[in-house]
């Protein structure tokens, strides 16, 4: 299975910087070439045109950088031209990358890292010394080194090591034949369940921290509109704002790691060998809410949570079909009418059913899955809520990395 890994970087700040800058400046070479070719010729570069140009204009500059390391520097700004025209259809508004970045994340590929033994060697192109990096006891098991990333923390402060490897390991074989389906919610994370039983799994950290990162930022835009542009008290609030916004970003992914697992963790429980994904990649598409709304639905990792919950599921075996959840939440499970619920309980007011919300989207995403529309299978009485972390009992989680988690189960 492929894992990525971080481990510290002790390379000088200077030769880290330098690296990245360079990055950052072919990086910046191909979009203002882009740029300039197409305003002044009324002709889009290719892909391949943009490359050879750029190369002959850098052939007579000594490389600082491997081959392959340039090429990648080169590409990501076709990358995100080709998120950028898929997004355009979503919102014509969407713009194509154009503004230049000082600093950029440096790659090495496989054919510019070689293993030589506990280390590992960065080419930097001819006549540049390698970087030496000394693999971790826990990593010198893994078969092959796939990428490594020079990456900045802006959090921390300081750079870090992104390893891409092949551990060896094989996924495990799915030992039940059980189905479950599962229910994004932007208020509870997931409600995940079957015919017999469903689980919520709740986790009011993660809109806590949402909302007070709005606030926080809110504070920094008053802040920053009373400072001059370029000042130096405005350039250290800018840098304070990075700072936040990176500490915010670690703590959702941190969150989003355990709901993911909790999610995954129970599908095993209850010896599943398929997942129905409630599909909610739709849901903020040309609807307008109102602004507390929209800020709610555009704040919500579901993609993130999602695509955690998809390599979690493959590493036991079990896989994830994604269903879509039009309607689920809106029919009743006991005798098929559709009715738009208000606040967290639904209540049927033809057959006088009521149970918990996002449960009877769950076993209608599951019903729509099986039968092929929902209202076909009746909701499980027996609902259990799930706490992935208990802050309670541990005020400051651990990082991603941990081999423990704190679970508390109630009726």
């Amino acid at each position: 299975m492929i894992r990525t890994h971080i481990i510290p970087c002790d390379l000088k700040r200077e030769q880290a910087d330098e690296l990245n800058l360079e990055s950052g400046r072919i990086y910046n070479q191909v979009l203002v070439t882009h740029w300039r070719v197409l305003r002044r010729n009324r002709h889009w570069l290719s892909h391949f045109g943009a490359t050879k140009l750029n190369d002959w204009y850098n052939a007579s500059k000594p490389k600082k950088l491997y081959a392959h390391t340039i090429d990648a520097a080169q590409n990501a700004f076709y990358a995100a031209c080709k998120v950028a025209k898929s997004l355009k259809k979503i919102d014509p508004k969407h713009r194509y990358p154009h503004w230049n970045k000082k600093f950029r994340t440096t790659t090495w590929f496989g054919t510019g890292c070689k293993r030589k033994g506990d280390t590992l060697e960065l080419t930097n192109g001819k006549g540049n010394p390698k970087i030496t990096i000394v693999i971790p006891k826990e990593l010198r098991e893994c078969t092959k080194v796939l990428e490594v990333r020079l990456v900045f923390d802006k959090k921390a402060r300081k750079y870090d090591w992104h390893l891409v490897v092949e551990n060896g390991k094989q996924a495990k074989l799915a030992t039940g034949t059980n189905t479950v389906g599962v229910d994004p919610g932007e208020i509870h994370p997931a409600v995940i369940g079957d015919e017999q039983s469903s689980t919520v799994i709740t986790c009011r950290e993660r809109r806590s921290e949402q909302r007070a990162h709005s606030r926080r930022l809110a504070i920094f835009a008053t802040k920053l509109s009373k400072k001059k542009k370029g000042s130096r008290r405005y350039k250290k609030l800018v840098r304070s704002k990075v700072r936040m916004k990176a500490k915010h970003e670690r703590v959702t992914r941190d969150l989003a790691h355990k709901i993911s697992h909790a999610i995954v963790a129970e599908a095993v429980a209850r010896n599943a060998d398929t997942i129905v994904y409630g599909d909610v990649r739709d849901i903020a598409d040309g609807v307008d809410c109102g602004k507390v709304h929209n800020q709610r639905t555009s704040q919500w990792n579901h993609g993130k949570v999602r695509a955690f919950v998809e390599y979690k599921a493959e590493a036991e075996g079990i896989a994830v079909v994604l269903q879509d959840e039009h309607y689920t939440s809106k029919t009743c499970p006991n005798c098929g009418n559709r009715h738009k619920p208000r606040g967290r309980n639904y209540r049927c007011p033809v057959c006088k059913f009521q149970s918990h919300r996002d449960v009877v989207g769950q076993i209608n995403i599951l019903s729509a899955f099986k039968f092929g529309s929902p209202g076909k299978i009746p909701a499980p009485t027996d609902i259990k809520y799930r706490i992935p972390v208990n802050h309670r009992v541990l005020r400051k989680c651990p990082d991603t990395g941990q081999t423990f988690s704190f679970l508390s189960v109630a009726q």
